[in-house]
């Protein structure tokens, strides 16, 4: 499996969810808008999806799963697929990353990383 594709741009944008969080008991919440641009010349299907969360006490918490909010979106060339999602931590600062498993058209799977990107509390930032 190609562990990489140049075809698929991934673009993350997080959002601290203060009416969702309660700092007194150890609570983050995060929203998290993936849009996966297909740039290349063949339609592609997200199959799965590969979190590594990460606190600031480096607490791991790892989820697998078919597809993104209960789909297997098919991506034709040039269109794009947005989704927003969540995450919970204990900590006001931590960290995601992870990947998705996908298929083009023709059959051939590869990986698309999405790297690394933080989840921060407004006030925990200074």
């Amino acid at each position: 499996m190609i562990s990489e594709s140049k075809s698929v741009k991934i673009v993350v944008k997080t959002q601290y969810l203060p009416e969702q969080s309660n700092p007194g008991e150890s609570r983050f919440a995060f929203a998290y808008t993936i849009n996966i641009a297909n740039e290349g010349e063949e339609a592609v299907r997200l199959l799965t999806r590969h979190w590594i969360i990460t606190d600031g006490d480096n607490k791991v918490q790892e989820v697998h799963g078919d597809g993104v909010i209960g789909k297997q979106p098919l991506i034709e060339p040039g269109k794009a697929f947005n989704y927003t999602s969540g995450a919970v931590i204990n900590t006001p600062v931590g960290t995601m990353e992870g990947s998705y498993e996908m298929i083009t058209a023709s059959g051939r799977p590869f990986i698309a990383p999405i790297k690394v990107f933080s989840l921060a509390q407004p006030s925990a930032l200074h």
